[in-house]
């Protein structure tokens, strides 16, 4: 009996040893990938090649636990990538929202973070901007109850020209406008919504075949335009979006001069002008030879321009006398490295571009 039991017993301390040894060789569970939705019409899926550009740079730049998903599949592109989305042709973010089309997408793909470039179709069909940003906080309400927790970035969208609708370019910058005050008052901590200028230094002449669908060189600038936002959304941080509106103030921001070998410099242009309105754009280059961690633009208006809105970066105007600071992400700039900032504002007979000024910090 005795011979019986420490027969047990060592058979028991075996198994147990072999549990452990087994536990121990096990590789640990690889990480859950970060599931990324591309959500849109043709501009985001017919084929969409910004997405081929977008997974690829950041596979190369070590963002390479995600996934992209959606129901649709890859639609060429000529190189591998992961090309599942959600880029219908044709529709309208209005009817996806009132026919109730993206719960069963969301149920399907389950996204931690969508990218969203929707409403091109919608003015295209004349549809008020009021109207779409409705069905864009339907859509978003959506994507929350799918992932409480979900982010979302949302496109102001590429320029439109097309000759059969003479007035789709005004109709594109009146969404564009009101999308960064809704995006404001629609956003929380736990599901932060980001606004993506896909609009400012897009040339519908060169970055597009039709006035509307992009190109090779349309598809970059959209990848480029993404990538920072979305790097973001995945290193856990939030980038500036567009603010509702530029707050003037007579505060001077504090600058310091920059070590030897940091330097600046700042180059306006005007993107797109209308009757009454237009918008600017100013590129700041880190001239130096060292990594800079801030900058600081300067401009004067001569003619009595105001700015009521501005984006990645943060912009006060006092009279005539502008200054624009970088957001948190924007700032650090190696050498040689550029950071872009836009703003829209009304002008009145003359609209002389200023000469900036860039101050490192």
């Amino acid at each position: 009996m005795r011979t019986r039991t420490k027969f047990l017993c060592l058979a028991a301390v075996t198994a147990l040893l072999a549990t452990l040894t087994l536990l121990a060789v096990r590789p640990a569970a690889a990480a859950t990938p970060v599931r990324i939705m591309p959500l849109g019409d043709s501009i985001t899926g017919s084929p969409g090649c910004w997405r081929a550009l977008l997974w690829n740079r950041l596979q190369d730049s070590g963002f390479t636990d995600i996934d992209f998903v959606g129901t649709l599949p890859p639609q060429g592109c000529g190189v591998p990538y992961d090309g599942d989305n959600e880029g219908h042709g044709g529709f309208l973010a209005t009817n996806v929202a009132n026919q109730n089309q993206l719960p069963g997408w969301l149920s399907a793909t389950r996204p931690d973070i969508v990218m969203m470039h929707f409403g091109t179709n919608d003015v295209w069909n004349n549809i008020p901007p009021a109207t779409i940003l409705n069905a864009f906080s339907t859509l978003v309400d959506q994507m929350r109850a799918s992932n409480p927790n979900m982010k979302v970035l949302v496109a102001q969208i590429i320029p439109m020209n097309p000759f059969n609708c003479p007035d789709c370019a005004q109709r594109v910058v009146n969404l564009n406008a009101a999308i960064p005050g809704w995006a404001s008052a629609k956003s929380t901590a736990q599901s932060p919504i980001v606004v993506v200028d896909q609009w400012t230094g897009f040339n519908t002449a060169t970055d597009t075949g039709d006035g509307v669908h992009p190109n090779a060189s349309g598809n970059q600038k959209i990848s480029d335009r993404w990538y920072p936002a979305l790097t973001a959304a995945l290193s856990g941080s939030t980038p500036g979006s567009p603010s509702a509106s530029a707050s003037p103030s007579s505060a001077s921001p504090t600058v310091t001069s920059p070590p030897p070998g940091q330097g600046c410099a700042a180059t306006y242009q005007i993107i797109g002008q209308w009757q009454g309105g237009f918008q600017g754009e100013v590129t700041v280059r880190n001239t130096g030879t060292t990594p800079i961690s801030g900058w600081s633009v300067g401009f004067t208006f001569a003619n009595g321009q105001q700015v009521n809105q501005a984006w990645n970066a943060t912009l006060t105007q006092n009279g005539a006398a502008v200054t624009a600071t970088n957001v948190s992400w924007n700032g650090s700039l190696g050498p040689n490295a550029t950071a872009t900032f836009g703003f829209l504002a009304s002008w009145n007979g003359t609209n002389t571009a200023p000469s900036p000024t860039c101050t490192a910090r």
